[in-house]
């Protein structure tokens, strides 16, 4: 278990959680909106892909800023998540239900993203880091657009899985 001794090195933590995480997605992102059947998905994809590396670079900023040495550092958190988007890319089936699958498993990672980053901007302002915490809420700010875009995507995802489904039965 890692020795945190005091706040500074957790919002180093954090941070760093983040950075893997963010890295995790440059890598998933790509191979979801090859996934994608749906144009709006695909483009949601592509676009948050974008965003991602302009994370990555404000994340190496805050961790240079701190002082903090750029370490690789593994997020289980993430690791699960991306391994769900993984499974959502190998979903069998009709693309409709593929594409609610992977719209579900982004979804949950611009809200664990959101905690995160939110967790790590009040650390920061609570040790007086007011640079990395202005960082960290551009990131914050840019993850809540990113998800209320992706809802407005799964609506339309959803509505479309919903079309080639079956009715559940009653007594199941």
């Amino acid at each position: 278990m890692a020795s945190i001794p005091n706040l500074h090195a957790l919002l180093i933590n954090e941070l760093e959680d983040l950075l893997f995480a963010e890295k995790q997605l440059v890598k998933a992102l790509p191979k979801m909106a090859k996934a994608a059947s749906n144009a709006d998905l695909k483009a949601g994809f592509t676009g948050h892909l974008a965003q991602t590396r302009i994370h990555v670079e404000r994340l190496t900023e805050a961790l240079k800023m701190l002082g903090s040495p750029i370490r690789d550092k593994t997020c289980q958190a993430m690791l699960g998540l991306v391994a769900e988007g993984g499974e959502a890319i190998e979903t069998d089936g009709p693309a409709a239900v593929r594409d609610a699958n992977l719209i579900g498993a982004a979804v949950r990672v611009e809200h664990y993203e959101i905690a995160a980053y939110g967790t790590a901007r009040a650390f920061a302002k609570g040790l007086g880091e007011d640079k990395v915490a202005d960082l960290l809420q551009e990131t914050l700010d840019e993850e809540g657009d990113t998800n209320k875009k992706l809802v407005k995507i799964a609506r339309k995802v959803n509505a479309d899985a919903m079309e080639v489904d079956e009715p559940v039965s009653a007594s199941r």
